[in-house]
This record gives structure tokens, C-alpha cells and sequence, in this order.
């Protein structure tokens, strides 16, 4: 059965929980591995009022038991804190959509007479529980040798240029960055760039990358069109509120080269099968090939802005201007744990499926049989077969 979750609850409601269900039995899990990941998520220059209110903790309501997991869906709640000055209290009318989110949408298609359900729902205080959830991934590929970890690369116009830095060097030098840059002149900049932005009454964007390390080759199938790694990771990623684009690899570069300074040169090492480029992120054929799997998003500008913006008053049938409702000025940094859990879910999910079984001790030495790119495990018949009578 495939790995799955559901969140429910509102962005002002009592509480946010969700349900993941799919995770074997006897992976150990308390709630403190959980909380390290909310509190990433609330961490992040240019964030919103909401954080300082919020101290997100988890409750874990199931399936797991003496500190491991039962296989039973795993079942977990955290409280809105900001709860209390909503309850019981009449709430003044939202009648004037905001351009760029849910708001006219969603008053569209379930028939609101208020638009504050869709504002309610679609807000990103849902990711609360994505991150969770995340936190539980992320924790079960660990017991592998798997690591997905993420960083900023551009917020605004202000782009940072990595260099030779290893990728787990970024991880942590993004955690100790505030914007979670890991190249400190870079993320200066970013600052500033955040300051003038909030002085200006605006918000900001960017682009994040997310990069999942010692991923085994054999992850994903081209068999059918839904079964494909980098489109489940495509799709995971472009779920995360004000996600507008992704690439895997140098994607929109490599569609400018021509074939030869595309792709990544297979060479023979010892009896390993190498390569000295990455340039298609970690898949070929939907398949995970063994390196480092890159994932880029392009995460628009919130749409929520001091600044008023046209728009209609639903109720008085006038154009009139955007009121203004809390938000961040500047989402990106805290949407790396964000995409991180998303991502975590997807390759979880498929080395789950790849493995098989219902418990760790199952599939742990089923992981360490799994066939390599190496010699010894591509033997070839090298000789002519007739493949269709």
C-alpha cells in the first residue's frame, strides 16, 4: 500500500492535524524529532506577526507505541494557539478578494458567502502538519543513509553562487542563516533586499533548492506516466502554497545546450559506473540514477501585501481596494523545511514501495541487497534475442 497523508484543520481554528499512513513498524519516533522540524518552519527572516505567536508542538494520537512506530497510521495534532481570540467572536466579513490566492476561487467553486473559508484552508498554516508529517519521512529515510536537506539560492533579485560547497555544507551553513542562505555576502544582500521590501510595504519571492543525498538507484519506473519519480516530486513540490514553478537538475539551462552539454558522461571506475556531472538531477527515465536528486522552486511573491491592490467588493459590487490580512513579507526561508518535507514524503514513499515489507527489520536488509551501478550487477547476455515473435 502507498504511503499517504491527509491534513485537516483551519489557518485560526483550535488545532491542525494530520494523518500519515503507510510507515513500518519499529521505526523508533518521539515527539522532540517532530518539534526540531516545526520549529525550523517558524524560523526565517521576513516572517509574519503569526510566528511570534505560535510555538507549534506536536501530539502524536497514534500508531505509535513505547516510542516506535506500530504500523498503524500515524496520527498527529498541533495546537493553534491563536485560537482563542477567535472563539466565540463575530468576525467581520472578508467581501474583496486578493489577487493571487485562493479567495475567488475557491468563493467560486464551493459557493462561500464569506471568503474567509478559502482564505481559512488554503493559508500555509497548513504546512504546520505537512512539516510534521515531513519530520516522520525524513526520520525513516535516515535510517537508510538518506539525507534531504535544502537552502535559498535567490530571494528577489539577489542570487547566490555556491561554488565548490558540498551539499551538506550548505545544509548547515543554511540553518545558521536567518534567511537560510549558505553564502553569508549572499545573504546579507537578501536582507537588505527583505528590509527595503517591508519598508516598501511589499513582499518578496524566490527560488529554493532542495537535495536529497545517497538516494539508491532504482527509485521511480517509467512503466506508466504516473509512477514517474521526478513527476511525483514535481507534483509534491508544486502543492506548497505559492509554489509556481520546478525543475529537476539544470532543467531550463539544459534546454538552451545542445544534447551533448546536456546530459552527464558515464564512466567506468574500478567496476563502478560514474559520473563527473549532474545535470539531470539524480533521475533518468523516472528512475532515481544514484546521485544527489536537485530539486528547484520558483516561489512567487505572497499574495497578501500592505500595499492595497484593485480588486472588487463582492458585497457593494464596486472595484475597491485589497484589505490587508497578516502574512510574511517574505515566505522563502521558511518554506525550505516546508519543500523538504514534501520531498522526504515522495522518496519515502517510493523506497517503501521498492522494499517492500512491513517493518524495519524487513526491510533493512532488503535495502542492502538492492542492486548497484556497478559490473557485477548489470550482467549482460551480449548476445542478439528475438523480442517480439
Amino acid at each position: 500500500m502507498p504511503l499517504r497523508f491527509l491534513t485537516a484543520g483551519e489557518s485560526h481554528g483550535p488545532s491542525l492535524t494530520t494523518i500519515l499512513d503507510g510507515i513500518p513498524a519499529g521505526l523508533p519516533l518521539t515527539a522532540s524529532i517532530i518539534d526540531l522540524e516545526l520549529a525550523r518552519r517558524q524560523k526565517g527572516y521576513g516572517s509574519g506577526g503569526r510566528m511570534k505567536i505560535e510555538k507549534d508542538t506536536v501530539q502524536i494520537l497514534g500508531g505509535v507505541m513505547a516510542g516506535e512506530t506500530t504500523g498503524a497510521p500515524i496520527a498527529m495534532l498541533v495546537q493553534n494557539d491563536d485560537h482563542v481570540k477567535w472563539k466565540g467572536k463575530a468576525v467581520e466579513p472578508m467581501i474583496a478578494p486578493r489577487p493571487g490566492h485562493a479567495d475567488l476561487t475557491g468563493a467560486v467553486k464551493y459557493g462561500y458567502r464569506d471568503l474567509r473559508p478559502a482564505l481559512e484552508r488554503a493559508s500555509a498554516r497548513e504546512t504546520t502538519m505537512r512539516v510534521a508529517m515531513g519530520a516522520v519521512c525524513k526520520h525513516f529515510l535516515s535510517q537508510f543513509g538518506i539525507i534531504v536537506g535544502g537552502y535559498v539560492s535567490s530571494i528577489g533579485e539577489i542570487s547566490a553562487d555556491f561554488g565548490e560547497i558540498p551539499y551538506e555544507e550548505r545544509f548547515i551553513r543554511a540553518e545558521e542563516s536567518d534567511v537560510r542562505c549558505p553564502v553569508e555576502s549572499s545573504a546579507q544582500k537578501m536582507r537588505d533586499e527583505i528590509e527595503k521590501t517591508i519598508q516598501g510595504k511589499n513582499t518578496l519571492g524566490g527560488i529554493l533548492e532542495i537535495v536529497a543525498l545517497n538516494v539508491p538507484v532504482g527509485l521511480g519506473s517509467f512503466m506508466q506516466w504516473d509512477k514517474r519519480l521526478e513527476a511525483k516530486l514535481a507534483m509534491a513540490v508544486m502543492s506548497v502554497q505559492a509554489i509556481k514553478g520546478v525543475e529537476v537538475g539544470d532543467a531550463f539551462d539544459n534546454a538552451k545546450r545542445i544534447g551533448t552539454q546536456a546530459h552527464d558522461p558515464i564512466n567506468l571506475r574500478h567496476s563502478n559506473l560514474q559520473r563527473a556531472t549532474n545535470r539531470a538531477g539524480g533521475t533518468e527515465g523516472g528512475i532515481s540514477n544514484g546521485q544527489p536528486i536537485i530539486i528547484r522552486a520558483a516561489m512567487k511573491p505572497i499574495a497578501t501585501t500592505l500595499t492595497p491592490q484593485q480588486t472588487v467588493d463582492l458585497a457593494a459590487g464596486v472595484n475597491a481596494p485589497t484589505r490587508y490580512e497578516r502574512s510574511d513579507f517574505c515566505p522563502v526561508p521558511r518554506a525550505v523545511p516546508i519543500l523538504e518535507a514534501m520531498v522526504a514524503f515522495v522518496l519515502a514513499d517510493a523506497l517503501i514501495e521498492k522494499l517492500g515489507g512491513d517493518s524495519m527489520n524487513e526491510m533493512k536488509p532488503r535495502f542492502e541487497s538492492l542492486r548497484k551501478a556497478t559490473l557485477e550487477d548489470l550482467p549482460m547476455d551480449n548476445v542478439p534475442h528475438v523480442f517480439w515473435e
